[in-house]
């Protein structure tokens, strides 16, 4: 029976600036949940953003729901507190799966610290070495872009995706090709395009990409579809996938051909693994996204993306990719190959540090049972 929850936000300095269709980011909050039992703490990270502008989340909305109603439901009884069962018992709160997310994540890290066993063995995963790709931001210039992609490709980095916008899109990948024919490459549009910008994101087609990912809005499944049939470059949906409803639905339509799977989005590390199985079974191949985490967040993809279907290289860089320092311990780190092993550990497989997470502390709150 779970004693006690606390509740922390960080202030993270990232070491490049990171810009999307959404705007440039200098800094990340992170909403961090610990769980207590029997002496034993487990850990789990919220992504829920800054502002409301990938998802209708924030840090603090979940907060909010956290404080108001899955923490009290916890420390009732009224949520049993395994971690197999939280996604289904926490759906009386509609929504909000960061907020959700964040706290299952802890409670499966409790379990595999308790039972002495590393996460992606719960999950059902078995690969323990994980090709991995990165993700890159929009630059001031183009040469800037292509000095980035030459770094990260000459340190080993499998797959390069590049945020697009209007404006900053076809002419910037044609670009790229130039420099670097055969580089597997991708595109992030995050929401940032219509329907009636069909026939211009067809130019993306003579370019080889491996996939373009969410080219309209979240709410635009049957236009996705539309864009396929038009298309021949693989459409990959992100920020529509919000739970396997609408992974089925979006299967049915065709709207995609590829799907990027974030736990945080979809409600949590149970979900995550149902959309995982559903597109397997579907044929359609799955990558790991990432949302800027902390290496509490950041391990946790890790060992998500041992499951067998995470065939492409997902967004699980290593920590110095965006912190000066990260606050686990040992940091994840890139391996020759471009590889990132998944951790032998109990839990999330690595411990933390303590005093840098009380040093980037904003707030904190600690809720016993009563």
């Amino acid at each position: 029976m779970i004693d006690r929850v606390e509740l922390r936000t960080i202030h993270m300095k990232l070491v490049h600036p990171f810009e999307t269709s959404f705007g440039r980011q200098y800094t990340r909050d992170v909403l961090l949940v610990a769980v207590h039992e029997d002496g034993v703490q487990g850990w789990g990270e919220s992504v829920a953003g800054d502002d409301p502008f990938y998802s209708s989340e924030t840090t603090e909305t979940a907060w909010y729901v956290l404080k108001e109603f899955l923490i009290p439901a916890l420390l009732e009884g009224r949520i049993s507190g395994e971690a197999g069962s939280f996604y289904s018992e926490s759906a009386f709160v509609r929504g909000h799966n960061m907020a959700r997310a964040g706290l299952e994540a802890a409670l499966w890290d409790l379990k595999g610290r308790k039972e002495g066993v590393p996460l992606y063995k719960l999950f059902g995963g078995e690969r323990t070495h994980l090709p991995t790709g990165i993700s890159l931001g929009i630059e001031p210039r183009v040469e800037d872009l292509l000095a980035l992609i030459g770094k990260y490709k000459q340190e080993g980095y499998q797959r390069i995706k590049i945020k697009i916008k209007h404006g900053w899109d076809v002419d910037v990948v044609a670009r790229i090709r130039e420099e670097l024919p055969d580089v597997p490459l991708m595109v992030d549009a995050n929401c940032a395009y219509s329907i009636e910008d069909a026939d211009h994101l067809a130019r993306f087609d003579e370019h080889k990409l491996m996939m373009i990912e969410q080219p309209f809005s979240y709410e635009d499944i049957t236009d996705h579809a539309k864009l396929q049939r038009r298309i021949s470059t693989p459409v990959c949906l992100d920020e529509s996938i919000k739970s396997v409803g609408i992974l089925r639905a979006a299967i049915e339509l065709g709207s995609c051909r590829i799907v990027n799977i974030k736990q945080g989005r979809v409600g949590g590390p149970t979900a995550a693994i149902r959309v995982h199985d559903l597109c397997r079974d579907h044929g359609i191949p799955v990558w790991c996204g990432g949302m800027l985490e902390s290496g509490i967040g950041r391990l946790l993809n890790i060992h998500l993306a041992s499951l067998e279907n995470f065939t492409i290289p997902g967004d699980i860089s290593a920590s110095d990719r965006y912190w000066e320092e990260d606050i686990i311990d040992p940091p994840v780190v890139l391996e020759p190959g471009g590889r990132i092993s998944v951790p032998q550990g109990p839990g999330i497989g690595h411990e933390l540090k303590p005093r840098l997470i009380e040093k980037l502390t904003e707030a904190h709150e600690i809720f016993d049972r009563k």
